[in-house]
């Protein structure tokens, strides 16, 4: 029995979807990571942030206002599940993602960390060859919060004072190895 034969197109529709799907990821890193240089990568110059009603505007704007947040030794992970993407054409897709996100803010009163998953309903398109978001439209889907309580299974995991943690920016183990490649 012959293999059944792939198209140009079929294989140039995988090539599209993990581009967009490299774009949901790096999202995640640059938002975790405090990578403004990457998270603006993410978006073209002229796209629409709808962030599931605390922001709706240019989503250069949506940037400038999380930069604070992004900045700070603040806790926060996005872990991305169910990527879907929808081609439309050679130059538009729509693809929906979950985002399970983590934060911790050990500053406030009293101090908790919160559990949300969301949905992103992003509108893609390929501008000079290169997949970016052209619109957001971010859809809140549950939340949980507690007080903190970090003991690393109970010190199952190894000695909370030696494990060693990710970081923002420059020193962090992704960036560190980068370095010295």
């Amino acid at each position: 029995m012959s293999e059944p034969q792939v198209s140009l197109a079929e294989v140039r529709g995988l090539l599209d979807k993990q581009a967009i799907t490299e774009v949901i990821l790096s999202y995640s890193r640059a938002v975790d990571r405090g990578d403004e240089t990457l998270l603006r990568a993410c978006y073209h110059d002229d796209a629409v942030e709808d962030h599931g009603g605390s922001f709706l505007g240019p989503a250069s704007a949506y940037i400038e206002a999380i930069l604070p947040a992004l900045r700070s030794e603040r806790l926060m992970t996005h872990t991305v599940t169910n990527i879907l993407i929808e081609l439309e054409g050679a130059s538009l897709a729509l693809s929906e993602c979950y985002y399970l996100s983590f934060a911790r803010d050990p500053d406030a009163e009293p101090p908790f960390e919160t559990l949300t998953l969301a949905r992103a309903i992003d509108r893609f398109e390929r501008r000079d060859g290169i997949w970016r978001i052209a619109r957001r439209d971010l859809r809140w889907e549950w939340n949980r919060e507690q007080p903190i309580a970090e003991t690393w299974a109970r010190g199952g995991i190894g000695d909370p004072a030696t494990l060693l943690h990710g970081a923002k920016g420059a020193t962090d183990a992704l960036y560190v190895a980068r370095g010295r490649s």
